[in-house]
């Protein structure tokens, strides 16, 4: 995944929340299929952690979503920035 996120950036931009731009202005986004179990823990609490620590990255990080859902990192942003 890390090949292509480079490739598709050189001359492009990288965005927010896995999303890209390519050179031509076409827009992409990775996702990892981890990104999916943890957002669909039957725990809420756990959910919404891992929702605000993806939505403060540009590139996703499989380990840096698993410590939120694990209690181990999420900086503090208000629900309402959110949505939640």
């Amino acid at each position: 995944m890390d090949s292509y996120w480079d490739k598709l950036t050189a001359g492009g931009k990288p965005i927010q929340c896995g999303w890209l731009e390519d050179k031509y202005g076409l827009s992409w986004q990775f996702v990892p299929k981890e990104l999916f179990r943890l957002m669909q823990d039957t725990d809420r609490a756990t959910s919404q952690r891992v929702m605000k620590a993806m939505l403060q990255m540009i590139k996703l990080d499989v380990a840096r979503l698993q410590q939120a859902a694990n209690e181990s990192w999420v900086r503090a942003i208000p629900d309402a920035e959110v949505g939640l």
